[in-house]
């Protein structure tokens, strides 16, 4: 575990409406709309999950009945990297303390724009065997806040959750599994960060540049200035423009 980079991007599953985009076989959209989470909350599977580096942000207000999402409970930081894929156990515990089973069906709220911590989220749930049952809301507490709709301060109580990891090695790889498939066909790579680190001209990492062979899709160019994704056209363009094509397996950091 303790070399795992955390390879992923949403936006290789938009071929079509964000409202009909699967994460898997069963039904649930990978995006779901401020509407559609509206009309289920109801449901008595769902959780949302209001995902946020700090827990004032959840207590200022969130969405009635959501829970606190602590970021750094799915994806620590240590003295040589971040975002780092926390230990099995942790995942499990952490997930039943959240009232989170096997049966759940998951929605992760983003606010403030921070998109990327919530692509984490997501990964982290597709590797523990959610696929299908897990979805990000479009445009996060925001736009859910913008459109006027219902926000409380209060937390839900929760029950504690039987939960077992059905784990997906496909969600997230390792270094190995890059190593072995730079410069092949039908692979492509992609660095999801800001040009200028892409470029080896920006500071903040151990390293500088990129992965060989990598393209750079810059993450915040896949979203509009409400944080909501592009329309689905757009988004083809750009992953077209980068050097992907249709039937890639699409590895991304």
């Amino acid at each position: 575990m303790k070399h795992t980079l955390f390879l992923f991007l949403l936006v290789v599953l938009a071929t079509s409406t964000p409202t009909t985009v699967l994460s898997g076989e069963e039904g649930q959209p990978v995006f779901v709309s401020t509407t559609w989470l509206a009309e289920h909350m109801k449901d008595p599977s769902l959780v949302i999950l209001h995902v946020t580096q700090y827990r004032r942000a959840y207590e200022k207000e969130h969405i009635p009945g959501a829970r606190f999402l602590w970021v750094g409970s799915m994806a620590m930081s240590n003295t040589e990297l971040s975002f780092q894929l926390v230990p099995l156990a942790q995942l499990d515990t952490l997930l039943e303390g959240l009232g989170i089973s096997n049966d759940s069906k998951v929605v992760l709220c983003g606010v403030g724009g921070n998109v990327s911590p919530v692509a984490r989220m997501f990964a982290t749930f597709e590797y523990l065997g959610f696929s299908g049952r897990v979805s990000i809301l479009d445009g996060g507490f925001d736009t859910w806040k913008a459109e006027g709709r219902a926000a409380t301060k209060e937390a839900p109580k929760v029950k504690r959750a039987l939960f077992t990891p059905r784990i997906n090695k496909d969600a997230i790889v390792d270094h190995t599994f890059v190593r072995e498939r730079l410069h092949k066909d039908k692979v492509a790579i992609i660095d999801a960060r800001a040009p200028e680190f892409y470029n080896g001209v920006g500071g903040g990492f151990p390293r500088t540049g990129h992965i060989p062979g990598a393209k750079n899709i810059y993450f915040t160019t896949l979203v509009d200035s409400t944080n909501k994704m592009l329309p689905v056209e757009k988004l083809r363009e750009k992953f077209s423009n980068a050097g992907v094509k249709e039937g890639d397996d699409v590895i991304t950091y």
